[in-house]
């Protein structure tokens, strides 16, 4: 097949509109790139492509090996803002999510795989509908860095902190919705008691879920954004 100036930049600009999650920010300072967020499977490729399928267990943190993959662990206290450098912008129509999950007993943040019924949500961004428009926005669109506050009310010890911004552009069929994820190692100190139960993550969602099966360009006139409730202290 001959290889276009039109294919190479259509190429090019496939690769643009996909995005990472690789810095953590914490007291308005992003950190090198990996240093405290395990390294995703897409962390190699140019493309920076997603997940589709919300049965892969890669939907958790996106790994193409289980593990912290030489990421440390950052210490931040519960109330501090901290968030994610998107490497890229936030190009895609969706909601961006927040999970956290505690590690049990005997394991690190560094150690704990994320297994079991262990995640609850503490954020998700509503969708706006303007006047005279057909279809949702966000304000996360656009961003290039993501942030969210620890719930000031949470137990001290080891967590994973997960991001997700689900891209619902091509999301009118089953495994169109783009996931775009990280996982960050924290130990969160402070005068919290509070732990919360979790669900699982893969198992979470459904790929027929209204907010993962949507057509972003249809007739719909409100979105309902996947996963459970945030959590409340």
């Amino acid at each position: 097949m001959k290889i276009t100036s039109a294919i190479i930049i259509a190429l090019a600009s496939a690769a643009k509109a996909h995005y990472t999650f690789p810095g953590f920010i914490h007291d308005g300072l992003t950190e090198e790139d990996w240093t405290y967020v395990r390294k995703t499977t897409n962390f190699g490729r140019t493309d920076h492509g997603p997940v589709y399928n919300v049965s892969d267990p890669q939907l958790r943190c996106y790994e193409l090996k289980p593990g912290s993959n030489g990421a440390g662990i950052m210490s931040v206290k519960a109330g501090d803002e901290v968030g994610f450098r998107v490497d890229g912008t936030v190009t895609h129509p969706g909601p961006l999510q927040f999970y956290m999950a505690k590690a049990p007993e005997g394991e690190t943040a560094e150690t704990f795989n994320g297994d079991g019924d262990v995640w609850f949500k503490i954020f998700h961004d509503d969708a706006t509908w303007r006047t005279g428009e057909w279809w949702p926005s966000w304000s996360n669109y656009g961003r290039d860095n993501v942030t969210v506050t620890i719930p000031p009310c949470l137990a001290e010890g080891d967590y994973l902190l997960r991001v997700e911004h689900i891209a619902i552009h091509n999301a009118a069929h089953e495994n169109g919705a783009q996931f775009y994820i990280g996982c960050a190692q924290l130990h969160v100190s402070g005068e919290g008691t509070k732990s919360f139960p979790g669900v699982s993550i893969p198992g979470l969602y459904s790929a027929t879920d209204p907010g993962i099966l949507f057509d972003y360009q249809g007739s719909a006139t409100s979105y309902v954004t996947p996963g459970p409730e945030v959590i409340s202290c």
